[in-house]
């Protein structure tokens, strides 16, 4: 009897030690993981986010103040456009080297176009919102939210973008703050593009369509549509399992997802199902095929861009190498807007346009 209890003792004993060593090791790991993979990125919104949302009610106002608000917005609008008239431009000559700023844009729909050879081409049609410059940061007063790198070679600027004018009514206090000393309304969408010291734009500047030029490539930037929880057919695009011959409710899985042995364990990066869509993604190396001046319309090449219908988007200069535009590009951008010599619709010149022949006839 004496000899069982004192192996109960001893085993109980093993135990707690065996237990006090796989705290310590795993202890030991959390704090070489900490010392090792070095501190978390710095999750903060940027420097000129302020929530712009409020719930308002208008029982307070009666409809004499109400018209008189909206006078006070036109007149106020009146005053903005007279000042973005009276902004010098400071004209640089373009080099390749130089980052241009971006647009705010609409996504409006798809449009069929033909070539000169017949060939037929789908393109998507993007509408310029009115752009205007609501604040420039310099490229040692603008503060990354995450900043990750220590040294950065060429630092660029920030360029505060607005879209859209809005009721200033609508916005928070804070938020209409932002536009306090640029002469602009509140704008209904925010965006910051990264540009060259020498492209900086005056506060209020209008940017347009022709910001961009016909056959030039351009990159769009947009949120994909959501999907929701979605499986591996509609999410990768897997083919699934046959529909008979001994398959057992197993007709639109994925199968086998790892593998036995040494190496038994699911690998990172797995395809699997799970969320689908509301993900920002870029299409690279869209040809401007067409623009329209008067509605401010871009027509870029391609269906696949990234939103659906009426959904933001941003366009600015391509990244890639090979399409870099060649030729010589409004530097910072387009100035003379109210120009009437410039044509309503400017297309490229592969496009076929409708008020040409396309059927000739030889009298012999």
């Amino acid at each position: 009897m004496a000899l069982s209890l004192n192996i109960t003792k001893t085993c109980c004993s093993g135990r707690f030690l065996k237990e006090k060593l796989r705290l310590v090791s795993v202890a030991s790991l959390d704090f070489k993981r900490e010392k090792y993979l070095g501190p978390p990125p710095k999750l903060r919104n940027p420097t000129w986010w302020i929530p712009k949302i409020r719930k308002r009610s208008d029982d307070q106002l009666s409809p004499e103040n109400s018209e008189f608000i909206k006078e006070v917005l036109q007149d106020q609008v009146a005053k903005c456009t007279e000042q973005v008239k009276q902004i010098t431009p400071n004209k640089i000559l373009w080099r390749r080297d130089m980052a241009r700023t971006g647009v705010i844009a609409k996504k409006i729909g798809i449009y069929p176009m033909w070539l000169k050879n017949g060939t037929k081409i789908s393109t998507t049609l993007l509408q310029v919102l009115d752009n205007y410059v609501v604040k420039y940061f310099t490229p040692d007063s603008y503060e990354s939210p995450r900043e990750l790198r220590t040294t950065i070679k060429n630092k660029k600027g920030c360029l505060l973008i607005g879209a859209e004018i809005g009721d200033p009514t609508g916005f928070t206090k804070e938020y209409c703050g932002l536009f306090k000393n640029s002469g602009v309304l509140p704008t209904k969408y925010l965006a910051r593009f990264f540009v060259s010291p020498d492209a900086a734009l005056p506060v209020g500047t209008t940017i347009s369509a022709q910001h961009f030029q016909v056959g030039n490539f351009v990159d769009v930037r947009g949120k994909t549509i959501d999907r929701g929880f979605q499986g591996v057919m509609k999410r990768h695009g897997f083919s699934g399992m046959p529909a008979s011959h001994g398959v057992t409710k197993t007709h639109r899985r994925g199968g086998n997802i790892g593998g036995g042995g040494e190496k038994g364990r699911v690998w990172p990066g797995t395809k699997m199902p799970g969320h689908m869509g509301n993900r920002y993604r870029i299409t690279k190396g869209l040809k401007v095929w067409r623009i329209n001046t008067k509605y401010n319309i871009l027509w870029v090449s391609g269906q696949a861009i990234p939103g659906e219908t009426n959904s933001i988007v941003y366009i600015y200069d391509t990244i890639l190498p090979l399409k870099r535009p060649q030729k010589e590009l409004p530097f910072p951008t387009f100035f003379d807007v109210d120009n009437e010599d410039v044509a309503e619709d400017i297309y490229d010149d592969q496009i076929h346009q409708f008020s040409d022949q396309t059927i000739l006839y030889d009298e012999k």
